[in-house]
This record gives C-alpha cells, sequence and structure tokens, in this order.
C-alpha cells in the first residue's frame, strides 16, 4: 500500500488561484489557457467634425452640413441609423491673445463627433475616402470587431476548461493518482486583444489627399485573438 503524507501537487501558470481557499485533504490546483484566433469582419469608426467661423452659428450650420452630407450617403456602405451615433456637438470661442491688452475674441469653433459601425469590412477604405471627400477633419480611431464574439469567448472558454482538466489528470497520472470532485472553479480572465498592436491611426483631411492620383491604401487587418484563463481544484484520489 502506497502511503502519501501531505503531498500537494500544484501547477503555477502566470495567474494563480485568486481569492480561493483550498480544502483540508489532498488536492490539485491548476490553472487552463486558452486562445482562439479570428479574422474581424466588423468596423467601428470614430469621427471627428470641425469648423471655425466668425459667429458659432455659423460654426455650426458649416458642422451639420459635412454631417448631413456623410449621413445621406451611408446607404451606399449599407449602413442604417441603428449603426451610427452622431448626436454630439459642442461650440467654443476662440481668443486671441494680446500682450499687455484684453483677448480679443478670434472667432469660435463648433465640433462634432460620430460613431460609425461598418458591418461590411471590405469597404472600409472606400468609407474613408468617402469620409475625406465629405472633408470630415479627422478619422479618430478604426475599431476592429467580430460579429461572432459572443460565440468565440463561449468556444475559448470551454478550450480553457478542457485545458485545465487535462492539465489536472496528467500531472496526477505522473503520482499515481487520479482527479477527484471538483472542489472550486475561479474565471481568472476572459478578454479580447488585437495581435499586431492598436489600429487607431489618425488620418486627417488635406486638400492634396483628395486631388492625389495615386493608388488607394492597403490596409492590413490585425487577427483579434480570444482568450480564457480558468483556475480548478481538484480533490485528489489514491
Amino acid at each position: 500500500m502506497k502511503l502519501f503524507t501531505g503531498i500537494l501537487l500544484l501547477t503555477f501558470s502566470t495567474l494563480s488561484v485568486a481569492n480561493n481557499s483550498l480544502p483540508n485533504s489532498r488536492h490539485i490546483a491548476v490553472t487552463g489557457n486558452a486562445e482562439m484566433l479570428a479574422m474581424p469582419d466588423i468596423a467601428v469608426i470614430h469621427l471627428n467634425v470641425e469648423s471655425k467661423q466668425k459667429t458659432s452659428l455659423d460654426a455650426k450650420k458649416e458642422v451639420d452640413e459635412r454631417v448631413n452630407n456623410l449621413l445621406d450617403g451611408l446607404d451606399n456602405f449599407g449602413v442604417d441609423e441603428d449603426n451610427v451615433s452622431a448626436s454630439n456637438i459642442s461650440t467654443d470661442v476662440q481668443y486671441a491673445y494680446n500682450r499687455g491688452e484684453g483677448d480679443k475674441v478670434e472667432g469660435y469653433i463648433a465640433r462634432r463627433t460620430l460613431k460609425v459601425t461598418l458591418k461590411n469590412i471590405d469597404k472600409l477604405n472606400a468609407f474613408m475616402d468617402f469620409c475625406l471627400e465629405n472633408k470630415i477633419n479627422a478619422i479618430r480611431n478604426i475599431e476592429l470587431k467580430s460579429s461572432n464574439e459572443a460565440q468565440l469567448q463561449r468556444e475559448v472558454n470551454a478550450l480553457a476548461v478542457s485545458n485545465a482538466k487535462s492539465k489536472g489528470k496528467s500531472l496526477a497520472n505522473a503520482f499515481d493518482a487520479e482527479l477527484g470532485k471538483i472542489y472550486s472553479i475561479n474565471a481568472n480572465s476572459s478578454q479580447s486583444f488585437h495581435r499586431y498592436g492598436g489600429n487607431n491611426e489618425s488620418y486627417k483631411f488635406s486638400a492634396s489627399m483628395s486631388d492625389s492620383p495615386a493608388k488607394p491604401g492597403r490596409y492590413l487587418q490585425e487577427n483579434l485573438v480570444y482568450s480564457a484563463s480558468i483556475s480548478v481544484v481538484f480533490d485528489l484520489e489514491l
């Protein structure tokens, strides 16, 4: 008969079992990790429009006109109103500093921010060109997403669970033991990120860009990475 005295099998990973009490009996604690790659098929584009005029009303009218021109053309990209946020607007007075005298009002600036969800990512480059042609001042950020995000996260969670079971069983068998019932489960993390860095370049409008005969830009899509980490404590049977 084999005698085990106070044996604790423990595998360490970058994330330990957090806020989790351990049983007094023999046990094994493991962390299962998993990652899945996916190609994005949705782009969320953040836009900025601004105009400087002599009056705040004129600045607002100029900004509203540019935004309306953009909204009128969204049907060509398969974008409906449910996928557009264009409600924000702000106006500010701009002063010219005069040494020894009071500041002088130089003009007024109106700004609007928009967020457009493009469900056909193949049209991203054409949509950016369309924005700049309509004098959108800046493309501030582009978020790449997957339309199957919920399903992919469920699948990567299942893979992390499978990985934890496999680790526990392998280590237990190495010490001539078997896994028992599950004592506790802790989902350390479940997230998504881009594999090749953030896609947050700013594309600003200029007359030379709109008139340039250069070839269309090439934008290489980043892979989306879905990850999960799950810590499990099993009873250990001899």
